[in-house]
């Protein structure tokens, strides 16, 4: 038996780093409190969203990692919790930009960096005016409390990300996330298509996953608004919400699950060793045809 308490977290954000990293160590310590091991903190948790439209000035809000004082916080706060944190952050490496999570172990090591490999653009989600697409490929860690596999918002709607981390050995998947209203089309909610498509990731790879995002209405200078409709959740192995918060509360919620368990039921179903990998050739183009080059 290896039991592992995994919290979620949501909150508005707001244009202000401090309140904002206040609010969120306030929510990490109450559930460090309540006996989470591992506490998720939403996308791009120490700021407003400020992708809904394109400004230049918003890249003076990135850091370098090893000088970014988010970074220099949380880490500190996991250390001192004894907690398993992963810190969302807009990052500065020279002249690039990404969005991206720094995995922090329970002793306050960082563990390493996964960067946002998928990238959305369209209204109110501008992102690729600000973020280069990652480059650090889907990553693992083998941290304090289990395997953990972690994508950044958009990813979560790839199940091509959910399974490659899945085979890298993944016993938990994570998503954290700034999702909301479709400025394109304001009577449309996506969010239970949102929650429904991460659930199958759950049910499909055999193991739990959590989704935090944030809640609370944002502008931009031009006065454009996203609405973020909260829904945060953690799904167990079968894909079936054991907790979810709504769309407007601010606070966490937290499961156990028994690692080990859902481990040897995952290895009795045989979805892994029944793959097919040499008939998946359709998954490394991008219209699904293949193609003989001439020699």
């Amino acid at each position: 038996m290896r039991n592992l308490t995994v919290a979620i977290t949501q909150m508005a954000s707001a244009n202000d780093w401090a309140k904002n990293c206040d609010k969120a160590e306030a929510q990490v310590r109450d559930a460090a409190g309540q006996g989470a091991g591992l506490v998720l903190l939403q996308e791009l948790f120490d700021g407003d969203y400020f992708c809904i439209e394109q400004h230049a000035r918003f890249f003076a809000k990135a850091h370098e990692l090893d000088r970014h004082p988010t970074v220099a916080r949380f880490t500190a706060l996991a250390k001192e919790l004894g907690v398993v944190l992963p810190i969302s952050v807009f990052e500065r490496a020279g002249n690039a930009h990404y969005n991206t999570v720094v995995m922090v172990d329970a002793d306050g090591i960082e563990l390493g960096i996964y960067r946002k490999s998928h990238i959305p653009d369209g209204r109110g989600y501008q992102e690729k005016f600000y973020f280069s697409p990652g480059d650090t490929g889907f990553r693992v860690w083998d941290t304090a409390v289990g395997r953990i596999g972690l994508g950044i918002c958009w990813d979560q709607w790839f199940p091509e990300c959910a399974r490659a981390m899945a085979l890298q050995g993944a016993e938990l998947l994570l998503y954290p996330t700034a999702i909301g209203s479709e400025p394109p089309n304001p009577d449309y909610d996506s969010s239970t298509h949102w929650q429904n498509t991460m659930r199958g990731h759950a049910a499909a790879n055999i193991m739990p996953l959590a989704a935090s995002n944030r809640v609370g209405r944002e502008t931009a200078p031009d006065g454009r608004q996203d609405i973020f409709y909260g829904r945060s959740f953690i799904a167990d192995w079968q894909g079936e919400k054991l907790v979810e918060m709504n769309r407007t509360e601010e606070g966490v919620g937290l499961q156990s699950f028994d690692l080990d368990a859902i481990g040897e039921l995952r290895r009795s179903w045989g979805v892994f060793r029944d793959r097919r990998p040499e008939l998946y050739g359709a998954l490394m183009t991008i219209d699904g045809r293949t193609r003989h080059v001439a020699s």
